[in-house]
């Protein structure tokens, strides 16, 4: 017992070690505005050291470029717009926010989300939730807002506990937020980071949105059986039967209306998507490479942001039609305006982001430490799976002190994509253990930025619900999802198998 006490106050100050340190993390744009100087500090150092490294490729020296003489003062003045406008996430992420908007403000995806979950017969409830929890990030902030508290309705409304409907929701929303059964939001915003990274190393090299999509498809798969599992098998008989009194809250059956919507727009997308595919699969598709005939680096490819664009707004608008949530174009423009000004802190975040990312380039510190860091994990022999695995693993504890992924990986993606690709590993690969790290632990940190509103629902059934309670309940999930999605891409690597469109595991393939 005393044992027990020791680990649990152990695990207590951890926890509360975490909340100290996360809190005094600067805001993330802060935050980059603060290492891009540090970069142009580091550059004038390395620049006055005389600090190289030799270029593995050509043989070639690769200097220090100082930003704080006249040359990078220069640069700096002149190019701030330019690294801003040019920096590729910021564009990518604008562009499919349009199409998102329309369906996430009409409706849309609210109503698949509900439909989903309502409709799915009482033994596949638990599934039914996770799958929905894992669709949801099709929608900036659906899982969160509506599918969770939704979950735990739905599980006390059946007589189950609410905590466990609560739970499988948010395994399927937050654990599993690098898996998806569709390109979603967040594929662009991490292509664009690891687009700018690798062009330290290759300026030609272009990562596409779908660049990690057969694997995480896969992914989202597990993402379902094992978070029904774990629901039904670890958490609930924890659980136990839920002896509060809370007010049961009913839940709204889809209307008519809503059901006619959904049907046309799903009749839409098969349009949309048959459309698409007339232009690859023929021979002479219109959007396959002209020179080569060939899928893979087509203006198919170069332009999928526009596809994935298509592929929300059209349905989103013969939803909101029908609905008549979408009467006339100030209605469509609403909803887009909308979902633009959720994105006013990412634009923030961007613009100091990308002076980081372009100070990093210019400086040739990327390239350096990339070459020098390549050079180390060689010398240790930290190379294949166990590298890929500890990369996982660190993305997992970094989480567990800074929640944003796009502020994460921008900060990761200039350092371990060029040293990864010196040993010879695609963008892709290390884009997709990034992932693993980064959703994993979601589900136990507090510096997610949701995770005070998880606690919110969960005080609705047991105002003594807190952090402790949603930590201790999701940790299974946490545990066998890192150990299980690790040996998904061990499995992956050794069948040699693409992660997705133009993304294989190693270079030169």
């Amino acid at each position: 017992m005393a044992a027990k006490s020791l680990a649990s106050r152990i695990f207590n100050k951890s926890l509360d070690y975490i909340e100290i340190v996360g809190n005094k993390l600067p805001h993330p744009a802060t935050l980059f505005g603060l290492l891009a100087l540090i970069v142009a500090a580091a550059s004038w150092m390395g620049d006055f050291f005389s600090y190289t490294a030799v270029h593995p490729g050509d043989g070639s020296t690769i200097h220090v470029r100082s930003l704080l003489n006249g040359d990078g003062l220069r640069w700096i003045y002149t190019n701030v717009v330019h690294n801003f406008v040019n920096f590729p996430p910021l564009g990518y992420v604008l562009a499919v926010m349009v199409g998102i908007g329309v369906a996430e403000g009409s409706g849309l995806f609210n109503t698949m989300i509900r439909a989903l979950v309502i409709k799915a017969p009482p033994k596949l409830i638990t599934g039914a939730i996770v799958f929905a929890g894992v669709l949801s990030h099709l929608a900036s902030e659906a899982g969160y807002v509506i599918l969770i508290p939704l979950g735990a309705t739905i599980f006390y409304a059946l007589g189950r506990h609410p905590m466990a409907g609560l739970a499988a929701a948010f395994c399927g929303v937050s654990g599993g937020f690098g898996a998806n059964f569709l390109i979603g939001s967040v594929d662009p915003i991490l292509a664009g980071l690891s687009e700018s990274a690798a062009q330290i190393i290759d300026p030609s090299m272009k990562i596409n949105a779908a660049v990690n999509f057969y694997f995480m498809f896969a992914s989202a798969f597990m993402i379902v059986i094992v978070g029904t599992w774990v629901t039904e098998k670890i958490v609930e008989p924890r659980l136990k039967k839920y002896q509060g009194t809370a007010e049961k809250i009913p839940v709204n059956d889809i209307t008519d209306t809503e059901k006619k919507g959904l049907k046309w727009a799903g009749i839409s997308l098969l349009l949309i998507i048959i459309a698409l595919a007339f232009t690859v699969i023929p021979e002479n598709g219109l959007f396959r490479n002209p020179d080569t005939n060939a899928i893979l680096h087509s203006p198919f490819f170069d332009g999928i942001i526009t596809g994935i664009l298509v592929f929300f707004l059209v349905p989103g608008l013969v939803y909101g039609v029908i609905v008549k949530s979408i009467k006339n174009d100030k209605d469509f423009m609403k909803h887009i305006i909308k979902s633009m000004g959720t994105l006013a802190t990412y634009i923030v975040l961007v613009f100091f982001a990308a002076q980081f990312v372009y100070f990093f380039r210019y400086s040739n510190l990327g390239l350096i430490f990339a070459i020098d860091g390549a050079g180390f994990l060689k010398s240790i022999g930290l190379t294949g799976i166990p590298l890929i695995a500890a990369f996982v693993l660190l993305a997992a504890f970094i989480n567990m002190f800074m929640g944003s992924a796009s502020a994460k990986w921008a900060i990761m993606a200039p350092v371990f994509i060029p040293m990864f690709m010196l040993l010879g590993y695609h963008p892709a690969l290390t884009q997709a253990a990034f992932r693993i790290g980064d959703s994993v632990t979601n589900l136990i940190t507090p510096m997610m930025s949701y995770f005070a509103l998880i606690v919110a629902f969960a005080q609705k059934y047991d105002e003594d619900y807190g952090i402790g309670t949603i930590i201790s309940t999701m940790i299974p999930y946490t545990v066998i999802l890192s150990i299980l999605w690790i040996a998904i891409l061990v499995i992956w690597m050794l069948l040699g198998l693409p992660l997705g469109p133009d993304g294989p595991l190693y270079l030169g393939i």
